[in-house]
């Protein structure tokens, strides 16, 4: 008699391997706080980017590999809100806003309600992500990712330093931008995924122009870091508006 052979359970370390990424990234927020607090605003920003980078990878890696889980799903979202959400806040707040409190003990408080304003459109922004997953165009995001936003202020931050331009000097555009970035991770604005459309395989396809796009930036990325991120940055923040703007004075078909 032919012995029947017992499929082997996956090995629950498997699990490991995305998280270990999505820790990674928590890592990445984290330090850029505790950077930022001790003035080391380049080396916190380039954290912050980082973090952004392997918050791209953990879920490429768990759909590769077949390891995604509601335990990845909400680990994720939480490191998010401190990459994204409280060390952006922090790192703009220590670069610029406390020095709102020249201005009085009034914009002293100003200063961290701004950067409190934009720690909770980030976390109203993640909630709404998760209880939206599946229900919305992959193609599409709804309102300013959590990561693009992070990637705004933090490369504002990175490339005025970067010049020589003090914090205080510039602390009321510092409020404008965080403000303006958090407003619009919380708006109904859409802003493209770069994915393609549809499911499986053809789901992560994208046009070849894309491709030779993010080769340019990676070229123009190895020559001037933060002015090329500050740059695409405003850019992709821009397109929103833009697009909703297209939509709004499109003719209507038959009109």
């Amino acid at each position: 008699m032919d012995q029947i052979e017992v499929p082997q359970p996956r090995p629950r370390a498997i699990y490991l391997l995305p998280n270990l990424f999505t820790t990674g990234g928590l890592f990445g927020g984290f330090f850029a706080i505790i950077a930022a607090s001790q003035g080391r605003f380049e080396a916190a920003c380039v954290a912050i980017f980082i973090a952004a980078i392997l918050d791209g990878i953990d879920g490429r890696v768990a759909r590769m590999t077949n390891t995604q889980s509601e335990f990845g799903v909400q680990y994720d979202s939480l490191a998010d809100l401190v990459s994204f959400g409280m060390a952006p806040a922090l790192v703009m707040y220590h670069w610029a806003l406390v020095s709102m409190k020249l201005d009085g003990a009034t914009f002293g408080k100003i200063g961290w309600l701004v950067a409190f304003l934009y720690a909770a459109c980030a976390a109203l922004r993640l909630a709404r992500f998760n209880s939206q997953v599946g229900q919305v165009d992959k193609r599409w995001f709804i309102g300013l990712a959590s990561p693009a936003a992070a990637g705004l202020v933090a490369s504002f931050v990175w490339t005025f330093h970067d010049l020589g331009w003090s914090g205080g000097e510039l602390r009321y555009a510092a409020a404008v931008v965080t403000v303006v970035a958090g407003l619009l991770m919380v708006s109904r604005l859409r802003y493209s995924s770069f994915k393609g459309s549809g499911s499986g395989p053809k789901a992560e396809r994208v046009p070849f122009a894309t491709i030779v796009i993010a080769v340019a930036v990676l070229i123009a990325l190895w020559i001037d870091p933060p002015r090329v991120l500050f740059a695409a940055a405003v850019l992709y923040a821009l397109s929103g508006p833009v697009l909703w703007l297209r939509r709004r004075h499109a003719p209507v078909a038959g009109g």
